[in-house]
């Protein structure tokens, strides 16, 4: 149920109520930015003076009025991504849905999204959902509901997530994690999983147990870290192995996709 509303059954009113901005481009680029909103007003049944008054008013709130009569298609893509919102929010929608809204931008176009969305929430009590698959961006969020394979698996404040890791992140890089790894387990009281050519600890103080586990395992650990637990680790706490980022090469994020 969506706002009351059974999507399956009265699709129609549901879609008076959501605003929805997908991840591939939707705006005509051979139209001006008024003429794209012009348009979709009709679609849900604004005319006339009240149809150019909220259009106005719209492309003020995304920055983009002094350029309505300009053709989007020499727009950058941060305002091409303004002119979708302004599209999604031309009906006064209650709740906008947002696919991967920030696909494309560059870092400050991003921020740039990111400061209107909470406006939108704090100044016009729009709910925005957003699926995003990089975790900077999920820390952003109220709420949070990581999903894998299809399956939920965690939902709650991204705070509540990372404190049921209850300790600090370790990562060990080794010539053989493997073999390593089960040598931790049998000498120590902590899981070690691994990951890639890592092995990846849980552990409270993570910092005092450093010195133990090299003393330990002398010239066997090539490197090491210790962190506080991000969302990252909360999803392979979860899920058992890692979330693939933008910043990974293509062919390494293929092997991995099929795990999401």
């Amino acid at each position: 149920m969506v706002m009351g509303c059974d999507p399956a059954q009265d699709p129609s009113s549901l879609r008076r109520q959501i605003g929805v901005v997908f991840q591939a481009q939707s705006v005509d680029p051979k139209l001006t930015a008024y003429e794209n909103l012009w348009h979709q007003g009709h679609l849900y049944g604004l005319r006339g003076k009240g149809l150019s008054k909220r259009i106005e008013e719209i492309l003020r709130r995304v920055g983009l009025l002094d350029r309505a009569r300009e053709r989007v298609e020499t727009f950058s893509g941060g305002m091409q991504r303004r002119i979708e919102l302004a599209k999604g929010l031309l009906h006064h929608p209650e709740v906008l849905l947002l696919d991967e809204p920030t696909t494309g931008l560059d870092p400050g176009a991003r921020r740039d999204l990111w400061q209107y969305l909470k406006i939108l929430r704090d100044q016009e009590q729009v709910t925005v959902l957003v699926t995003t698959h990089l975790m900077e961006e999920a820390e952003r969020c109220d709420r949070l509901a990581i999903l894998n394979e299809g399956n939920l698996v965690a939902l709650g404040t991204p705070a509540e997530l990372t404190r049921e890791i209850g300790g600090d992140v370790i990562l060990l890089e080794a010539g053989e994690p493997q073999s390593l790894a089960g040598r931790i387990r049998a000498r120590f009281p902590v899981e070690a999983t691994v990951m890639d050519s890592h092995v990846r600890l849980e552990i409270e103080n993570g910092h005092r147990f450093v010195p133990d586990v090299v003393e330990a395992f002398p010239g066997e650990i090539q490197s090491l870290s210790v962190s506080k637990p991000s969302l990252e680790d909360v999803f392979i706490h979860r899920t058992g192995h890692r979330f693939w980022s933008e910043a990974e090469p293509e062919v390494e994020k293929k092997g991995k996709k099929k795990n999401l």
